[in-house]
């Protein structure tokens, strides 16, 4: 039995150190998860914590089939999805219509641009577009099983992520001009 199968073990039997250090081992890479689907440190720190919940209510279930962090990473994600329906500021942004203030495009310009600041981009879509675009986009779900897990049409999830990625390419291009125009700038 491996280290990682002892500690599965020890957090079944209800150890508290066994729990925490499991906890420790995946805290930090599932709050980057909880956060990009919400719009504070505030709301990831509540659906990490209610996430870990159900994993060590769930622990039982692993079936030691593929990766323990991919198992609680599919919580993590179904966690911040519920969070999402469940909570009034969320739920409101969570309408899913159909506006024609961006136009669904499937040019791709050349951009360049580091991970952090591209992860600020995201966070700062509307809820709908940023859950639909980090599901297909980052977890890699489907458009059907998103439609499932939001319960809306997987064309409105298609439509919603061109969306989402038309408008973070615009914000980017944005972000390329003023840099190229700063640069410009201090050269003179």
């Amino acid at each position: 039995m491996n280290e990682l199968q002892l500690l599965i073990r020890d957090c079944l039997k209800g150890k508290i150190l066994a729990q925490r250090r499991l906890y420790e081992l995946y805290a930090p890479e599932m709050m980057g998860v909880c956060y990009r689907y919400t719009k504070s440190v505030h709301d990831a720190e509540d659906v990490l914590q209610e996430g870990f919940m159900k994993v060590f209510a769930h622990l039982g279930q692993f079936e030691g089939k593929g990766e323990l962090g991919a198992w609680i990473r599919r919580i993590m994600v179904n966690t911040s999805i519920n969070y999402l329906k469940k909570h009034v500021q969320y739920r409101m942004e969570m309408v899913f219509t159909e506006p024609a203030m961006h136009p669904v495009s499937e040019e791709t310009p050349d951009l360049k641009l580091d991970a952090k600041d591209l992860c600020s981009l995201i966070r700062q879509l509307p809820t709908g577009y940023q859950a639909v675009f980090n599901l297909h986009a980052v977890e890699g779900y489907s458009h059907v099983e998103i439609g499932q897990m939001l319960g809306i049409n997987d064309n409105t999830s298609r439509s919603q992520y061109m969306r989402a990625r038309n408008l973070l390419c615009r914000w980017i291009e944005q972000e390329e001009l003023k840099k190229n125009e700063n640069y410009a700038r201090k050269r003179l």
